[in-house]
């Protein structure tokens, strides 16, 4: 893909056909656009429709006077020529004048129809984050909440992060990871590939640089609710005016979806399964308590993603392997975490589906978010223009459709750092810290630096 893409290509007519059901939907996702908006997108819709019938019946005019023209000219017909030159005058007014009337709908209509948020899984639970639904629970029985095992005492006890030398050098909510810390996160990291890796997933390292309309077409847009108007979380970059508007990545699945945009699988090349390391960025504006805490809620991370392109019958089915394979990473690495439905507040613009994973956190005393897993059926692709080849028997050709995408977090790395120090710190009868067991799978990735500290305890 070189330059810009095409713009979104998007159902106008599913939405005018299903007014009630996108409205309804759009209200119980608690999205920007209003009742009144959808109903505009859909009188602009057939407004652009007769605009455009007028402009087509004009341009085919235009055709046909052209011939007339070009007849007389042979006929030596002075009279039908200048007849007809002057009605190609006329023509070219009013052609223009159309075209600029249906360019400057056609902006409008977009604009508002990108609002609309996708459809949403009929078993999806309605309502704000409280309504989520649990769908399964696993590993040991949750430790007893401890502010002794908040793992941001347990960071500066034994020097794994310098929070400090972070808020020097760039600012609030920046870190450096240090000692068994800093080799945790590349096991972390190295073992969630090798399992996506063995479950069919090829490896990709992203760009952490993107355009702002490739997140856009993502639904990447995340906004600070606190402020007014909402301000953008993302980080902008300053790349000079004749740049394209860019952006530090929020999460790999922008560069990943961007990899495969203005692309044509051909039959056969789906499911295409992806795993990407990249870093994400979140200015997290607005956020405030225990959340901004340590390394829990911090503004740029590694993070390896799954991705996945799917013919558009076989998303739900793709969401499935994908959560078994998340299940079994955390699974895993030994605490206890749980797998939720999030409801319709909780989807954003792009998921028709969600699953959130939660580990415990004693030091926290709560269950915190380590992983999502979303199926954004064709949300995506008709932004991106994702398409795969489908041969229809009756027609004995190729169909063109938009192909299903699917994103979930393998590993956030700081929020697994979380759950496992949390968990897996030992005290003595003093309460001082003892050993830090870690899960004996992330041992083959791990690298013995010789510090002698002896803090590592596999299990």
């Amino acid at each position: 893909m070189a330059g810009a893409l095409r713009g979104p290509r998007l159902k106008y007519e599913d939405i005018s056909d299903n007014v009630v059901y996108k409205t309804s939907n759009a209200i119980n996702r608690k999205a920007t656009i209003s009742a009144d908006g959808i109903q505009s997108v859909v009188r602009d819709w057939k407004i652009r429709k007769e605009l455009t019938s007028k402009l087509n019946t004009k341009r085919n005019l235009r055709s046909l006077n052209g011939d007339n023209i070009q007849r007389y000219i042979k006929e030596k017909n002075k009279e039908a020529h200048a007849a007809a030159i002057e009605e190609a005058k006329q023509l070219k007014t009013e052609i223009t004048q159309l075209e600029i009337q249906v360019a400057e709908l056609e902006q409008g209509l977009l604009d508002l129809a990108l609002q609309i948020p996708n459809d949403t899984h009929p078993q999806s639970p309605l309502g704000p984050e409280s309504a989520a639904i649990t769908l399964s629970t696993h590993g040991p029985t949750p430790l007893p909440a401890s502010p002794s095992r908040d793992h941001y005492a347990i960071c500066q006890a034994l020097q794994l992060v310098d929070f400090q030398s972070g808020a020097t050098v760039t600012g609030s909510s920046w870190y450096y990871l240090k000692n068994e810390a800093a080799l945790l996160e590349l096991a972390l990291a190295n073992f969630s590939i090798s399992m996506a890796v063995k479950h069919g997933f090829t490896p990709v390292l992203t760009p952490d640089v993107v355009r702002a309309d490739i997140a856009n077409r993502c639904g990447f847009q995340p906004r600070d609710p606190l402020s007014d108007p909402p301000k953008s979380q993302m980080y902008q970059v300053d790349a000079g005016s004749s740049a394209p508007d860019l952006v530090l990545s929020g999460t790999a699945e922008i560069p990943l979806g961007g990899m495969c945009a203005n692309r044509i699988y051909a039959p056969g090349a789906l499911p295409l399964k992806l795993v990407g390391l990249g870093h994400a960025f979140r200015l997290e504006a607005g956020a405030s308590g225990a959340d901004t805490r340590g390394l829990y809620r911090v503004h740029q991370f590694s993070k390896v993603e799954l991705f996945a392109v799917t013919e558009a019958d076989a998303s739900e089915q793709m969401m499935e392997e994908m959560k078994n394979l998340q299940v079994a990473i955390y699974s895993a690495l030994g605490f206890p975490f749980r797998v939720l439905d999030m409801p319709t507040e909780e989807l954003g613009a792009s998921a028709y589906r969600k699953y959130d994973m939660e580990a415990w956190m004693p030091g926290r005393g709560n269950w915190g978010e380590i992983s999502s897993l979303s199926n954004c059926t064709d949300y995506q692709a008709r932004r991106l223009l994702i398409k795969y080849q489908k041969f229809d028997p009756a027609a004995q050709s190729h169909d063109n459709l938009y192909a299903h995408t699917l994103n979930g977090t393998a590993a956030a790395i700081p929020r697994l750092i979380v759950a496992l120090l949390e968990n897996g710190t030992k005290f003595d009868t003093d309460n001082n810290i003892i050993a830090i067991e870690l899960p004996s799978v992330l041992r083959p990735f791990w690298l013995d630096n010789g510090s002698g500290r002896n803090l590592i305890s596999w299990v």
